[in-house]
């Protein structure tokens, strides 16, 4: 299974666990869209840069108080929610949540998926050969 196949099988999951979810979204530390499963009109270029921008306002927050790395952040409005957490040390899951969601579920499943995302993104470089992949599973 590819590296996009995996990222998109763990959003799934989170989706099926919390299906209330607006959308999800896997973008780089630079702020590049990696992967997304959106239900509305969402600019997600735009999401991928803003939750970059977040997290890294936030380690910088963290390490002025004190506070260790940066784990996680979230954002909420009148009418929605923004989870943001650290998915190993190159990518961020963006949760977007309606207003009434049950945080401890969403908090509860995002953590895992963003702890199954951050090796997904950071394993071995896969290379194609002549009869399959080498360098990481296939």
């Amino acid at each position: 299974m590819s590296r996009h196949d995996e990222i998109h099988r763990l959003l799934d999951q989170l989706r099926d666990a919390v299906p209330e979810l607006r959308g999800v979204l896997v973008a780089s530390t630079d702020g590049l869209a990696i992967a997304h499963s959106m239900n509305e009109q969402i600019d997600v270029d735009r999401v991928a840069a803003m939750a970059a921008t977040a997290l890294g306002v936030g380690k910088r927050i963290a390490e002025t108080l004190g506070a260790g790395e940066l784990m996680e952040t979230n954002v909420r409005g009148t009418s929605g929610q923004i989870f943001l957490y650290a998915a190993g040390s190159q990518a961020i899951l963006a949760v977007i949540a309606p207003e009434l969601t049950n945080v401890g579920l969403v908090h509860l499943e995002a953590r895992g998926t963003a702890g199954q995302i951050g090796p997904v993104i950071e394993g071995p470089a896969r290379t194609v050969v002549p009869g399959g992949l080498t360098g990481g599973v296939a």
